[in-house]
């Protein structure tokens, strides 16, 4: 009979350790656990386990300085890393320490039996990604945000940093497209050499192809980025002549040489784009073959719509950012945190930065309250264009904004509901008798209401008697 594989489990919280020891057992395990990461590392110093589950954040000790010495002991040992520190920088740190996956904390049992399995599956674990960015630990982080869209981001990040696959980013404009390639760059192998920037919607086309690849004895951006990062940005924008040449520099029948290595440049490429790639290809505007040749390894950002709990981190981290650059120190209350996160964000991030950076330069208040906020909306939104009609929803919404531009410090008096319901049912009640003529029976069926139930409301909206004047 087959001896069941031994899972070692260490977390400081009781808790934890208990639901995933019973989940384990019930899956055919054995288990060990521990809320000390010395005691974790004695028992794989004894050869006890074949699988390793550990939190980051330890009573005695950091995993992700413990895991190094159990990579020595026993360099085939795999190991799942967990946190509640679910940021870029921790699923980084998990790769490069040579963890076979990190989950952030809240897990799916079921997604933590899996792994355990593909990882117990597997001939050995991991080896350790070689150097990163060192120096990028002490730096501000490119992606902020502990969202579970943004977990997924810094997972897919983590397993790309230490490979040369081409990648495709995809996001809406303002998403940190741009943040994450730079992210790919910093913490990845080319690190050293230069992360060279190509916005080829900004670029006219018919400078695409000499700014790309060089003419009449000048370098081209290929040229200049190798031995590090390619990034170009919106690739939907590419003139079709200039696709056809990059193909052929991809695919390596042409070759741009660098003239002060006599050898042919080395860049890894990440391209991004806001455009559906597929749309242009059946319309002719973008190769098929080149999209191929991009999409080896996808990225998508998620719209920050997407990640509304992101909204308070990145605003505080943002003013912060605006008081480093110079401008006064702001603090922001929960009201206008409240107000940040009800909005829609067409300009995503990039929308939210600039927002900061205004509120900290052109308001002397210390504290940014949710008035100060709905102010910056309505002086700076938009108008809706007649191409795309504000929905009725979105014009409620816009209504209620102004109710609640004090919350919480200032709530609406009571009655609100029936007050916009009110708002609401004079102009639908009244155009709808205006369309029938009056014919409060056709009304009440277009409506979908009882017609003793309509005309009871024409009369408490006061709406009986102006028929009769009219």
């Amino acid at each position: 009979m087959t001896t069941p594989r031994k899972i070692l489990i260490a977390d400081d919280d009781a808790s934890i350790r208990l639901v995933l020891s019973q989940a384990f057992v019930r899956a055919g395990f054995q288990v060990r656990a521990t809320g000390a990461a010395a005691t974790l590392l004695k028992w794989v110093s004894d050869g006890e386990g074949d699988l390793v589950v550990s939190d980051v954040i330890m009573p005695d000790e950091n995993f992700f300085d413990v895991l190094p010495r159990i990579r020595k002991l026993r360099p085939k040992l795999p190991v799942i890393v967990m946190s509640a520190q679910n940021t870029l920088l921790t699923a980084v740190s998990a790769a490069e320490t040579g963890a076979f996956e990190y989950l952030p904390k809240p897990f799916d049992l079921d997604d933590m039996i899996a792994i355990a399995r593909r990882a117990l599956a597997k001939p050995s674990a991991t080896e350790p990604v070689q150097a990163r960015a060192r120096a990028a630990r002490d730096e501000r982080l490119p992606l902020i945000g502990r969202s579970a869209p943004m977990q997924e981001v810094y997972r897919t990040l983590a397993r790309l940093v230490g490979a040369e696959l081409t990648v495709l980013i995809l996001g809406e404009s303002g998403s940190g497209k741009e943040l994450a390639a730079r992210a790919l760059h910093d913490l990845g192998k080319r690190r050293d050499g230069r992360f060279v920037v190509v916005h080829l919607a900004a670029t006219p086309r018919e400078r695409v192809e000499s700014e790309l690849f060089g003419r009449d004895g000048e370098t081209g951006k290929l040229v200049d980025a190798d031995g590090g990062t390619l990034f170009l940005d919106e690739i939907g924008d590419l003139p079709l002549d200039a696709q056809t040449r990059l193909l052929r520099v991809i695919d390596g029948s042409e070759r741009a040489i660098n003239p002060r290595t006599g050898r042919p440049a080395d860049a890894r490429l990440i391209a991004a784009t806001n455009r559906d790639l597929r749309a242009l290809i059946r319309q002719g505007l973008f190769r098929e073959d080149l999209y191929f040749r991009l999409n080896v390894a996808p990225l998508r950002l998620p719209p920050l719509r997407e990640r509304l709990d992101d909204v308070p981190e990145l605003a505080r981290a943002f003013l912060h950012r605006a008081h480093r650059e110079g401008l006064p120190p702001k603090g922001i209350d929960e009201g206008a945190i409240e107000r940040l996160k009800r909005h829609s964000w067409p300009g995503n991030v990039r929308e939210l930065e600039n927002l900061m950076r205004r509120v900290s330069a052109l308001y002397t208040e210390d504290v940014i309250t949710a008035r100060v906020i709905e102010r910056e909306f309505q002086e700076h939104s938009p108008p809706p264009t007649s191409e795309e009609p504000m929905s009725l929803e979105a014009l409620i919404e816009q209504r209620l904004m102004s109710e609640f531009a004090d919350a919480p410090d200032i709530l609406p008096p009571p009655g609100l509901y029936d007050r916009i319901v009110e708002e609401v049912s004079r102009p639908l009640i009244r155009l709808t008798l205006a369309a029938t003529r009056g014919n409060q029976v056709k009304a009440a069926d277009v409506l979908g209401v009882n017609r003793n139930t309509l005309r009871k409301k024409i009369q408490d909206l006061g709406l009986d008697a102006a028929r009769r004047r009219t």
